[in-house]
């Protein structure tokens, strides 16, 4: 699998709005890069309120100078990671997913990069953990103890759950 694949795969239209039914908006960024497709995703800080010590995609809740939810993502992975994506390198986005037990309805959007440049956590983040997409996805199994459409992947020692692992079997069901 390499970068032009991913990129015809993932290429949707933008819709940037979300109807979250009751529930909380947010959105996260889904980036990749590298000829040998990598994804950036960050380990929660121990000290958040919610999701401490999870694996997951930059991202968060909007907040009153974002004019959308792409711009949200774009916004809270430069201040979790310390790196600005311009918008035009925004190629798609998957379906929204739902937190079960946060509440949240988290619209993901997908952006590519050819390379990146050293990352620097914030304090909401503990560590960046830079993934080879492929061999990720190659460990998505279904998580038949908390139901159905709920999956587990796993990287080194830990196990990505949840909302996040919903995005990610997006990913695998859209490219392979």
């Amino acid at each position: 699998m390499d970068l032009s694949t991913v990129r015809s795969c993932l290429n949707t239209p933008l819709n940037p709005t979300l109807e979250p039914n009751g529930l909380k908006p947010a959105s996260v960024l889904l980036l990749i890069y590298g000829s040998c497709p990598h994804i950036i995703m960050t380990v929660k800080s121990e000290h958040m309120r919610i999701h401490a010590g999870e694996a997951s995609f930059p991202g968060g809740k909007p907040e009153g100078g974002d004019i959308d939810l792409c711009h949200t993502a774009l916004r809270e992975t430069h201040e979790e990671v310390g790196l600005r994506v311009d918008r035009q390198n925004v190629i798609g986005q998957l379906d929204a997913v739902r937190t079960l037990n946060s509440k949240f309805m988290i619209l993901p959007f997908v952006a590519i990069l050819n390379d990146i440049p050293k990352l620097s956590p914030n304090a909401e983040v503990s560590r960046i953990l830079q993934i080879p997409l492929e061999p990720l996805l190659d460990t998505l199994e279904p998580d038949t103890e908390h139901g159905p459409h709920m999956f587990n992947l796993y990287y080194k020692d830990m196990i990505i759950w949840g909302a996040t692992a919903r995005i990610l079997y997006q990913v695998k069901k859209t490219i392979v």
